[in-house]
């Protein structure tokens, strides 16, 4: 199998056909394909957590 067969399987279930995958640079590529970046956790919005979903002590 070629090591292309991945990259173009995920670009076809993009919808890239395949002669727009052969045209794209490799920076074009990574801005289709990675991952944005989580969001950060500011303390307020870590504190909003643990207020919500509080851990439970359980007793043995």
């Amino acid at each position: 199998m070629s090591a292309w067969a991945a990259p173009l399987r995920l670009a076809l279930s993009l919808g890239l056909p395949p002669e727009a995958f052969w045209r794209l640079s490799l920076k074009e590529w990574r801005a289709l394909t990675e991952a944005p970046p989580a969001p950060s956790l500011n303390r307020a919005a870590l504190c909003d957590l643990i207020a919500r979903y509080p851990d439970e002590e359980t007793v043995p």
